[in-house]
């Protein structure tokens, strides 16, 4: 006999995820990365020597292509405008974008992304705790470097003193250059808009867009080229320590899960029938219309071991009547 399920006890979809709950998640992440970023400002003089050794490297190994980059920028108002606009605004807007398409469109996609784009970005804070930096646009002038967003400030909602907006630039950790997460987030991207794009446009997009944005923190002298690539490590890592991380979330999920009964309403118990309990009558309670009877239902004129006669009036349609 074929099993049925009691109407509203049917399994919710496991890992089924809320805008009600991600939303206070992605803004408490996001609170707590700008807030390490703030906190983690080291000394000046320490995140200049690490600027300038990463330029050392970076010129013993002749990967220094900040320094071209950055004087065209510098020249080329037309390239440089559009790449400080670029730098100021997409890192901030097509990120969370994406984070509300895959929630809506790619729902069963959106909790391993959004778990390891979080998970990068908490490395990425520990590398600007134990890693302070100086970025080349705050190098003294003999090293060659212009800071663009200075440069063409008037053109745009930001200051001279960082992309931030005007007047609030004392509110960022500017020497957090190490690693570039503006690199790191533009490759998260670039990946979801391949994978999940479905398109061929949606595709180009993610190859261009991480590296446009790589030519853009280092011609606007935001980044060196090691911190573009420190990012994409940090984001190669995210992804490694991602299954681990929601395994663990998992974990955390079933003991608190576990505990909720305590507080949860008593469920009524149901009496059940003891063992050797007089069974109902199924048509017990049953009630007729006056003179009505169910057929081939014999009135009972007898009792108990008494057999009944029967008569041509109470025999049922074609029922010949007994001999007499």
């Amino acid at each position: 006999m074929p099993q049925t399920e009691t109407p509203g006890t049917e399994a919710a979809p496991r890992g089924r995820l809320r805008w009600w709950t991600e939303l206070p998640l992605i803004l408490l992440v996001y609170a707590c990365y700008s807030a390490g970023r703030l906190l983690a400002r080291g000394d000046v003089s320490t995140a200049v020597d690490h600027g300038l050794a990463i330029l050392r490297i970076e010129k013993f190994l002749h990967i220094n292509a900040e320094h071209p980059l950055n004087r065209l920028f510098r020249d080329e108002a037309w390239i440089g405008i559009p790449a400080d606009f670029w730098y100021a605004s997409l890192h901030y807007l097509l990120t969370p974008v994406l984070l509300v398409w895959l929630f809506r469109s790619r729902a069963v996609h959106y909790r391993a992304a959004r778990t390891w784009l979080m998970t990068s970005t908490f490395i990425g804070l520990i590398g600007f705790t134990l890693l302070p930096t100086c970025p080349p646009r705050l190098l003294s002038a003999e090293h060659g470097f212009v800071d663009t967003m200075a440069q063409y400030s008037a053109y745009g909602w930001w200051g001279g003193e960082a992309s931030a907006p005007r007047g609030l630039g004392g509110m960022t950790n500017q020497y957090a250059a190490m690693p570039s997460l503006h690199v790191g987030w533009a490759l998260w991207c670039g990946v979801i808009l391949w994978r999940h794009g479905g398109t061929r446009l949606a595709k180009v997009a993610g190859v261009v867009y991480p590296l446009v944005t790589t030519i853009v923190v280092m011609g606007t002298a935001n980044h060196y080229f090691l911190d573009a690539v420190a990012g994409a490590a940090v984001m190669g890592a995210g992804l490694l320590l991602a299954p681990a991380v929601m395994r663990r979330a998992d974990r955390i999920r079933v003991r608190i899960a576990s505990r909720a009964p305590l507080f949860a309403a008593p469920v009524p118990s149901v009496p059940t029938a003891s063992v050797g309990a007089e069974t109902s009558i199924v048509s017990g309670g049953c009630q007729t219309s006056t003179g009505e009877r169910i057929p081939r239902q014999r009135e009972s004129r007898f009792g108990p071991g008494a057999e009944p006669d029967p008569s041509p009036s109470d025999a049922g349609d074609g029922t010949p009547a007994a001999a007499r």
